[in-house]
């Protein structure tokens, strides 16, 4: 930037006290319109809103105020057709809006500011644009939902290994393994709904951090600007961040949710499980090797989550050694938001592109189920015949050992061999490796029995049609 086209302090809207140039670099630190100018529309929305409360309190005329409103239609115009110049003087959005609205309307311009302060009017801005944003993340994330209960409807049939420390451990449905994470989202849902609930308080009125001397009405503001809510406290509410804060931990925990889902598939998606087969729509292959087909959909995905967790971390660490009231360290809130807001949106809707397109091997599911993830059920079935957990999970463990003496599957062994072990066993042992049967013993509600999975699918279809 040249210094013949640094802005004087005098016309910056801080200007008056300043009567020197800025240092160029100075300047361009100190700008945020590269990024904030995606505020647009929500400080149009603002100052419309503010230039009526000012006609309340007769700190404009009426000719005033409808020249200011139309001139702000006009500059929305110029914004949503892409027509907006920026001048090296627009330091932020507000300072671009209110210079393109002097060059429109002339003096009139001068008065839209009275008693407003950018930090209260940056808070606006942010709470107006977040709200949306909120709104349409729900949508993503309800979509993504739907997708989950869906495929758990469709291949409900369909049996495989439950894992824990990555070792098999007990068989369950795929469906099951599904739900899990749509439950995880539901959650994530309520945790949203929560969150726009205190996103939707009004700060404007609050001033730099003193309030309103003009007695405008922010009842009034609140009812224009569709803000349930007026802020109680003009400290609170021109440098609390909270709501941008909560924002960043949603993103990380609802990033994180998909990542497990994500390492999940990864895992899934090897020749060595089978499980599953991307999509070539969410797949890339290999400069080198032309025989791959690499998950980059899911590792993104995963890779992301670390940079949305990233950015909540950092944010954090800018609050948390503030004074009160506004400071400009404030400025690198909306970096933070925009930049997890797009992550957000991408993750979201490429995970429901990566399952609506997923296929499930079920041959594969059902060839990784082995009889020695039946020796829990094996103790069950000495439970039924009256003996204590303790006692029948040793006797199970005594089975399992023989069978790795043996050098035989656990099912393998002969009747006379688990008599060895106990008297109570009986021909009806053999019941125990029927995986179909494993499953359905789980009718609990939450299990991975047929109708428990039923259960989940309804409850969550009920919910998604509220």
């Amino acid at each position: 930037m040249s210094g013949e086209s640094t802005a004087k302090e005098g016309s910056k809207l801080w200007g008056g006290r300043f009567t020197g140039a800025t240092d160029p670099i100075m300047e361009q630190f100190n700008a945020s319109i590269g990024y904030d100018k995606r505020m647009w529309k929500a400080d149009v929305q603002g100052s419309q809103a503010y230039v009526k409360a000012l006609l309340r309190v007769d700190l404009v005329t009426a000719e005033e105020m409808a020249a200011i409103h139309e001139g702000l239609e006009r500059v929305s115009g110029e914004w949503a057709s892409g027509k907006f110049v920026l001048q090296p003087g627009d330091e932020d959005i507000h300072t671009a809006n209110e210079r393109r609205l002097k060059e429109l309307i002339g003096a009139p311009a001068g008065k839209l500011h009275t008693g407003r302060s950018r930090n209260d009017q940056v808070a606006t801005d942010m709470r107006i644009w977040l709200r949306e944003g909120i709104t349409k993340l729900r949508t993503f994330v309800i979509d993504l939902i739907k997708v989950f209960v869906g495929k758990a409807k469709e291949d409900i049939h369909i049996l495989m290994p439950g894992y824990t420390h990555m070792q098999r451990a007990q068989p369950i449905r795929w469906s099951h393994w599904l739900l899990s994470y749509a439950w995880m989202l539901h959650r994530d849902i309520q945790r949203l709904d929560e969150l726009a609930v205190r996103v939707n308080v009004l700060p404007l009125g609050s001033g730099a951090l003193a309030g309103n001397p003009f007695n405008v009405d922010r009842d009034f503001l609140a009812k224009e600007l569709s803000f349930p809510q007026v802020g109680s406290n003009s400290l609170d509410g021109t440098s609390g961040r909270d709501f941008v804060a909560e924002f960043l931990f949603w993103a990380s925990l609802t990033s994180t949710h998909l990542s497990k889902w994500a390492e999940d598939l990864i895992i899934y998606s090897t020749k060595e499980f089978g499980f599953v087969t991307l999509s070539d729509a969410y797949s890339t292959g290999s400069s080198l090797m032309p025989q791959k087909k690499n998950p980059d959909s899911l590792e993104l995905i995963r890779g992301k989550a670390g940079r949305v967790f990233g950015r909540c971390a950092g944010f954090m660490m800018t609050l948390k050694g503030l004074p009160s009231t506004y400071n400009k360290d404030l400025q690198e809130d909306k970096e933070a938001m925009f930049e997890v807001y797009d992550t957000m949106c991408g993750i979201l809707q490429v995970s429901a592109g990566v399952l609506s397109t997923l296929k499930v091997n079920s041959d594969a599911c059902s060839s990784a189920l082995t009889p020695d993830m039946l020796a829990t059920d094996l103790a069950y079935y000495l439970v039924r015949k009256g003996i204590p957990f303790r006692e029948a999970h040793g006797l199970s463990g005594v089975c399992v050992s023989l069978a790795e003496k043996n050098e035989c599957s656990l099912k393998d062994l002969k009747l006379a061999d688990f008599k060895s072990v106990s008297n109570v066993f009986e021909e009806d042992v053999n019941k125990v490796w029927d995986y179909e049967h494993s499953v359905e013993q789980y009718q609990s509600t939450g299990g991975t029995s047929r109708a428990c999975v039923t259960e989940q699918i309804s409850k969550l279809e009920t919910w998604l049609q509220q």
